[in-house]
């Protein structure tokens, strides 16, 4: 039945049937979780190979101790691997520690305390600088600016990606506009990937101000589900192309490949801005963990490795995928109080409530047993101005944990729309 269509008598009885579900599930005292796009233990077994893979003789290489200080752009054995992978030379990658995270962060202080370029302003010593923030996005990007003071003005995602007319006019317009958040492909939490002429057109933006930067979390540009997954235009490529060399810091990592806790992360960009990260990265540390480095390069041996280890994963995640999408399209394919993504790839489905139900859908989850990311945090600041949409993530729960939560999620979107409609 489509409950927008019901008279107040036909939803009150369809709310007393959804309820009694719903309490006969509550008594059950589950606990599941689905709030992080985490791997879940298969996955990550998938790389115990690596604990192995290295002995004391294969640290040094070439007369260089890999076990010792140095090397602060990262080892060229895996330099080499990620230039293969991503597409950039030598001179345009720095490879660091786990966490792109830490690298996106350590990014924006550099910006905040000694500035972008040369010469070029601290954000500090600005009155306002301001962020544009795809929406639905990342929670992890938001929270940066939130605390580093930096304001957020919401741009709509597209099917394309980012409204691009919305961009362009206002970093056009806005100086103190200095970045934008991207996640390129596989958008969490989305699963949109930007199309061609979208890649090209953040290539060829002219901002205002001349120290803005495109932060481009590539964060899934490998985790396809499918052996046909969506294809990315190589953005670094495109902005030299533009003459934009400088435009764009390019962050990824394996920490979805390998190991969450212990993988290997990245930052690209043109050859003047890496050789300016890395001197002032040397200031940080005399060199990030080498060991780790090798292991990965050890264990992977090149690209075919690394692509081989991603099909291991997607067979994993797909039936995970596919299990809650064809529980979504079962119980709302009529009843279209709910719209939702269908990826190929990434780590996340995106749903969209009507209006008003998405905090309520979520509290309603959280009583039953079955943890959400919170309602709004795929927008800044923690408010979805129309609470409507919530971020779901099929990967860390067993296929029979996922059942069991997908069928509390649907009911808990049935009961918060009932309570809603009936509230009018």
């Amino acid at each position: 039945m489509q409950y927008t269509n019901l008279n107040k008598e036909m939803l009150e009885n369809e709310f007393q049937a959804i309820k009694k579900e719903y309490d006969h599930i509550k008594a059950r005292g589950l606990k599941l979780d689905m709030s992080r796009g985490k791997p879940s233990a298969e996955q990550v077994s998938l790389s115990d190979g690596m604990l192995t893979v290295l002995e004391g003789k294969d640290c040094v290489v070439n007369g260089i101790d890999y076990r010792n200080y140095g090397i602060v752009e990262g080892i060229p054995e895996a330099r080499k691997l990620f230039c293969d992978l991503m597409g950039c030379e030598n001179d345009e990658i720095i490879v660091c520690g786990n966490s792109s995270l830490n690298i996106m962060y350590d990014t924006i202080m550099r910006a905040i305390v000694l500035g972008v370029e040369e010469g070029s302003t601290p954000w500090c010593k600005l009155d306002k600088v301001k962020f544009i923030c795809p929406v639905p996005g990342y929670d992890r990007h938001f929270r940066i600016c939130e605390k580093l003071g930096i304001e957020m003005i919401n741009v709509d995602m597209t099917p394309d990606g980012p409204d691009m007319d919305a961009v362009e006019r206002l970093v056009s317009e806005d100086e103190s506009i200095k970045g934008i958040w991207c996640i390129p492909k596989y958008s969490n939490p989305s699963g949109v990937t930007y199309s061609d002429e979208t890649v090209r057109r953040f290539a060829r933006l002219r901002p205002k101000a001349k120290d803005f930067r495109i932060f481009w979390d590539n964060s899934y540009c490998i985790h396809d589900l499918y052996d046909e997954g969506d294809t990315l235009l190589n953005l670094l490529d495109e902005c030299k192309k533009a003459g934009n060399d400088d435009l764009a810091y390019i962050f990824a990592s394996t920490s979805k490949v390998s190991y969450p806790g212990a993988g290997v992360a990245i930052v690209i960009s043109s050859k003047k801005n890496i050789a300016r990260a890395k001197d002032q990265i040397f200031t940080q540390t005399i060199g990030h963990d080498k060991i780790n480095m090798l292991r990965h390069v050890k264990f992977f041996k090149d690209v075919d490795g690394v692509m081989a280890q991603m099909k291991k994963q997607a067979d994993i995640m797909r039936p995970k995928f596919e299990l809650v999408l064809s529980a979504l399209e079962r119980e709302f394919s009529e009843n279209k109080i709910l719209e939702w993504t269908n990826p190929k790839g990434g780590y996340f489905i995106s749903v969209n409530l009507l209006d008003g139900c998405a905090k309520r859908a979520v509290q309603l989850c959280a009583e039953a047993g079955v943890k959400l990311t919170d309602a709004g945090a795929t927008f800044p600041y923690g408010i979805d101005p129309r609470d409507r949409n919530i971020r779901i993530a099929p990967t860390y729960p067993t296929l029979d944990e996922l059942r069991g939560a997908t069928e509390v999620f649907c009911l808990c979107v049935k009961l918060a729309t009932l309570e809603k409609l009936l509230s009018k």
